[in-house]
């Protein structure tokens, strides 16, 4: 059967060639005898992918040696609640930057633990954009400041990150590995693996080390992130198997070039699909364009009722999960990092010949 083109947010596309690396192992790993799943979370086999997974990441980023990468679980969501618990003190404030649906539930999960100041919101703007930097008005004591370097649903990416006082904190869910980053900029980086690294189960933090000493004495030890920076994310059972495809995924990002490389393919390959909505009448982009999204393209048609037809006819010629996001509509196509370029191709043809007959 051949594989579709999985234009989905997330869960999303992985590497072909790691998923076949996966299926050849997954049922004797190096001979053990044992899936990867099937192991204890401390013998010596999952060790050593646990291992090459975090300094396979500290490669591919860079990171400065004092900072951590830690391995947890209940997505990015969890972190809206877990950075106000370990990182806002009593009495304390931070900023937020509200672009869209994920800034606003990270404000919304803020609120409940602290004092939070939005000090841009462009989260109901049509056509969407992220506020300038030139807009942001921090405040002078904030605990840290808050950003979305990539909204998912909107399809605007940050193009340059501001300079901030306070500690930088960025959910990078949707561009995570996707392009080059100075780390130093930031306290803390977080992402969901199921966009751009791995299957879902595990979320990659990376946290300056000093910033998880904030986190009070009272707070359970598995919500803080000096626990897992002590245990090296082992306190409990790692979701093993995620980390194990995350280490592949890194190894093959590394074989791509790395970033700087996979930067060059995903820019390439979002301006063939732009190009292709900014040459028709048909279709309109969504973003404004100096900050539209190489992650995730979004689109309309002149109907609703074309989008559900366009969306329909994509799917038998196996083009699928091109339907926008319920709150919002429209077409959204995806095209993380292990997206080929062939699919793009495919998808920019289908909407030609859409066009021709419906337009």
């Amino acid at each position: 059967m051949a594989r579709a083109y999985n234009f989905s947010a997330g869960p999303a596309i992985l590497p072909e060639e790691v998923l076949k690396e996966a299926q050849a192992e997954l049922l004797d790993y190096k001979g053990t005898g044992m899936s990867i799943m099937e192991m204890s979370h401390r013998g010596k086999e999952y060790t050593a992918v646990h291992e090459e997974a975090i300094a396979n990441i500290k490669t591919l980023l860079k990171i400065p040696d004092n900072y951590s990468v830690l391995f947890m679980t209940g997505g990015a969501t969890t972190q809206f609640s877990l950075i106000p618990m370990n990182l806002l003190g009593e009495g304390q404030s931070a900023d937020y930057i509200n672009a869209g649906s994920w800034g606003s539930g990270a404000v919304k999960a803020a609120k409940k633990l602290g004092k939070i100041n939005v000090i841009a919101d462009t989260s109901k703007e049509i056509p969407t954009r992220m506020p300038k930097n030139s807009e942001l008005k921090f405040s002078d004591d904030a605990a840290y400041v808050h950003i979305t370097s990539n909204e998912t649903i909107a399809g605007t990416q940050v193009k340059e990150f501001p300079k901030t006082k306070a500690p930088l904190i960025a959910d990078m869910s949707s561009d995570i590995l996707s392009r080059p980053l100075d780390v130093s900029q930031f306290g803390l980086i977080y992402a969901g693996a199921q966009k751009n690294l791995a299957p879902a189960g595990i979320t990659l933090v990376v946290i300056r080390n000093d910033l998880a000493e904030r986190a009070p004495e009272t707070l359970p030890e598995l919500f803080q992130y000096r626990a897992f920076i002590a245990e090296n994310s082992l306190k409990n059972t790692v979701p093993t198997f995620p980390v194990y495809m995350l280490m592949l995924v890194t190894r093959w990002l590394i074989a791509k070039g790395g970033l700087e490389g996979m930067q060059k393919l995903n820019e390439a390959k979002a301006a063939v699909l732009y190009k292709a909505i900014d040459d028709s009448s048909f279709y309109k982009g969504t973003a404004v364009p100096e900050q539209r999204s190489p992650m995730n393209v979004t689109f309309r048609l002149p109907t609703e009722e074309l989008e559900a037809q366009f969306v329909k006819e994509a799917t038998k010629q196996g083009m699928t999960s091109l339907k926008g996001h319920r709150s919002v509509g429209g077409i959204r196509a995806s095209i993380y990092n292990a997206f080929p370029a062939a699919g793009v191709d495919a998808l920019v043809a289908f909407m030609k010949e859409f066009e021709a007959e419906n337009g």
